[in-house]
């Protein structure tokens, strides 16, 4: 029982690294989108046509730059809830290392007692050898 849980914990633990890994993915498109966004500045001459087209190519850039940004708070809400998982997983492997940790103490207090009671039988056993053995004597 002990690794199954150890085995969820590491697969939330490899679900919480990947999230982390989405989230440097994403954010590293926010910066690419937004170099995009500021080295595309609206022309100062030209057409009306070349004005409009350079607007529209501007709003989709920012377009594409909120999605980027929406992906990373998207990343980040899907980190949280998988730390929430990892942490749940931590506190049940916990919980059964717990009650191995119980049980094995309680093992070894009941073989103590079942050696205590042995020596105990020994030692009685010995004093009354020793008591017959001054008795016939």
């Amino acid at each position: 029982m002990l690794r199954a849980r150890k085995a969820q914990e590491d697969a939330a633990k490899g679900a919480v690294i990947q999230s982390r890994a989405e989230i440097r993915d994403a954010q590293a498109l926010v910066r690419r989108k937004q170099l995009d966004l500021v080295g595309s500045e609206a022309p100062t001459e030209g057409t009306a046509r070349a004005m409009v087209a350079s607007l529209v190519a501007r709003q989709s850039l920012a377009g594409a730059l909120m999605s980027a940004q929406k992906m990373v708070t998207e990343a980040e809400e899907v980190e949280r809830e998988r730390m929430a998982v990892l942490a749940d997983a931590a506190k049940r492997r916990r919980a059964v290392e717990m009650m191995a940790e119980r049980h094995a103490e309680m093992v070894r207090a009941n073989d103590l007692r079942k050696d205590q009671a042995n020596l105990d039988e020994l030692a009685m056993t010995m004093k009354a050898r020793n008591a017959a053995r001054g008795a016939t004597e």
